[in-house]
């Protein structure tokens, strides 16, 4: 969602904010803004609606410097997307704020704020921390003191960071229910709400943790926890590096991320299979005794990673020989669950901050649920520092909001605790062996099903104009069409929805004419022919189909009927293969239709709120 920055140092500290605020855009914004104290000790303020590039133009006409300063990118959730709206907010020019998150009772202290004569500049929830800081502050308190009597007064989640101008050697920073991280350097500190954005400046961060305020200084970095007492977090070195977020010799971001997944799923089996087998220990210290304790699973996430885990659904039952529940987190925080005993819950996200998902796991601890294990691309995330167990997927910093890499590496994440779960179960070890294997070979077989990309490149055509697409697939694959929906509505603002094709008649056929593409996902496999029929049924009422097919489906391109061989694919790995050509296919629609493909409309990278 969201993205802070903020820096307190000797030297001109606005290039640091821009360039933070730049690394940020992959998160998903609507306005930029940045404050700083000025020589004269005055705030100076600049906000501007759309990219940061336009925010970067205002800072150069206005000659904007200062050596201690805040900056944010905001994702509107109160309020419209424009300049009054956006980050940071003030109070009466002696104090500046930008936050991540939603206040739930603002209206409430908005009132009270109105009463004691404060005016509103917004309509944001926000601009109620800026007033009640300044209250505190108008008591004769210190930014610190006055923070922490803010935050106490607030419900709902934030990460918040605050400079005034009476103080102008500090930032006050804090967090609960949204990310933050402080970096550390030498004579100079600085905050942010993921570490892309420090990475020029500092590879050494501490994460905050669940109710710690921060005081933050040149000289050093105090935190408190949510008691109010003085703690020490761990200092921890970033293995990511300045060029891990650039785009590089890529069009976009998401292409350079659908190109990357060969390297990204061999990171995330490495060290973590061999001999045939699946090391378990990759799970943690604890995660034998967790495994031989697990009878059932319950899956949790959100969005993509929701249709990750309906694959995985498949796979433990088929595979492991174990009940498998699948939910969106959304749902499962606010309804009664019954749990039954020894079940493993799975938290599946990206970031590890996805509000829901983290809310979920938190949830299932209180429900009683024997473990939880968390599927995550962040090592330093909430999701991974609260779960019991962490597979982390390793697939690098993913920028295009569309999912791409986080998704496949998921896919391998999950099938390697399938096995480790299934060979207590039903999975016998040549089964295992067998699939290890497959996982093996998964890096090479996604190189060579990336060749079609020129051929997929050229279908796209055929989508550009159309204003709805069906997607089909049978087993473990309707979860794969229905990521292929997802990708192609999330960037190229085409209707598409996902069915199992055998529900086709049930409905969705009432759809189907010359005009609504179909694609499908046809695997050589026991399926098949049911899958063949329900092709037949989109044929006889005039359809365009589009079908990826294995190279031992005996279907041949004709008109109407367009097949693209993705080659032999085994059944174990196949849902994680068909993947790629449908994340091409949205790709070059998006493109076609010049769309913006790495930050698409009104969605953001990182869900942090409800």
């Amino acid at each position: 969602m969201c993205g802070i920055v903020g820096a307190v140092a000797e030297r001109d500290v606005v290039p640091i904010l821009l360039e933070g605020l730049r690394r940020l855009e992959y998160r998903g914004y609507d306005s930029a803004g940045v404050a700083v104290l000025d020589g004269a000790g005055l705030i100076e303020r600049l906000r501007t609606i759309g990219k940061v590039t336009g925010l970067v133009q205002a800072v150069t006409a206005n000659q904007l410097h200062g050596r201690i300063g805040i900056a944010h990118t905001r994702w509107a959730t109160h309020g419209q997307p424009n300049e009054r709206n956006a980050h940071p907010h003030l109070c009466r020019d002696a104090v500046a704020v930008v936050h991540n998150g939603i206040i739930e009772n603002h209206d409430e202290l908005r009132q009270g704020q109105l009463a004691a004569g404060y005016e509103f500049a917004s309509d944001t929830d926000t601009e109620v921390i800026a007033h009640q800081l300044h209250r505190y502050l108008s008591d004769g308190l210190d930014l610190y003191t006055a923070l922490r009597h803010t935050v106490h007064d607030l419900r709902g989640a934030y990460a918040v960071a605050a400079i005034a101008k009476e103080q102008p050697e500090r930032i006050v920073v804090a967090r609960s229910g949204a990310p933050l991280v402080i970096g550390i350097g030498i004579g100079e500190h600085f905050v942010a709400s993921d570490v892309a954005a420090l990475l020029p400046v500092t590879r050494r961060f501490i994460f905050l943790e669940e109710g710690d305020v921060a005081d933050i200084t040149r000289e050093g970095v105090t935190i408190y926890d949510h008691h109010g007492s003085a703690v020490e977090r761990p200092i921890r070195e970033s293995e990511l590096n300045a060029d891990a977020v650039e785009r590089g010799e890529y069009r976009h971001y998401m292409l350079k991320e659908i190109y990357e997944q060969p390297r990204a799923i061999a990171e995330t089996l490495e060290g973590r299979i061999g001999h045939g087998r699946v090391f378990e220990e990759a799970f943690g210290p604890a995660a034998k005794a967790a495994l031989d304790a697990t009878r059932r699973i319950y899956i949790v996430a959100c969005g993509t990673s929701w249709h990750a885990g309906l694959v995985a659904r498949y796979w433990f039952e088929a595979v492991a020989g174990i009940p498998c529940t699948v939910e969106v987190a959304s749902e499962f925080r606010y309804r009664q669950v019954v749990v039954e005993p020894a079940t493993l819950l799975i938290a599946i996200s990206q970031s590890g901050e996805t509000a829901d998902t983290l809310a979920a796991l938190r949830q299932a601890k209180r429900s009683g649920f024997a473990h939880t294990l968390a599927v995550c691309n962040v090592p330093e995330s909430s999701l991974v520092r609260e779960a019991d167990l962490t597979l982390m997927t390793r697939a690098g910093p993913e920028i295009g909001v569309a999912s791409t890499k986080a998704f496949t590496t998921q896919l391998v994440a999950l099938m390697l605790v399938v096995l480790a779960v299934g060979r207590r179960h039903r999975t016998s070890a040549e089964q295992e062996a067998e699939l290890v294997n497959q996982l093996a070979t998964l890096p090479r077989r996604v190189e060579q099903v990336l060749l079609l990309d020129p051929l997929i490149n050229e279908t796209a055509a055929a989508f550009a104009d159309k204003h709805h697409t069906l997607f089909l697939g049978r087993g473990p694959h309707y979860p794969i069409a229905l990521e292929g929906a997802l990708k192609l509505k999330e960037i190229s603002y085409i209707h598409a929805e996902a069915y199992p094709a055998g529900e086709l008649k049930h409905g969705p056929l009432a759809l189907v004419d010359s005009e609504m593409p179909v694609v499908a996902v046809a695997p050589n496999n026991a399926l098949l022919e049911k899958l063949r029929s329900n092709l037949e049924e989109v044929r006889a009422r005039g359809g365009q189909l589009y079908v990826f097919a294995d190279d031992g489906v005996p279907l041949v391109s004709e008109p109407g009927l367009h097949v693209m061989d993705v080659g032999h694919v085994e059944a174990g790995i196949s849902a994680i293969l068909y993947t790629i050509p449908l994340q091409l296919l949205a790709y070059h629609v998006a493109v076609l239709k010049g769309t913006d493909v790495d930050q698409p409309r009104n969605l953001a990278k990182s869900v942090t709120v409800e």
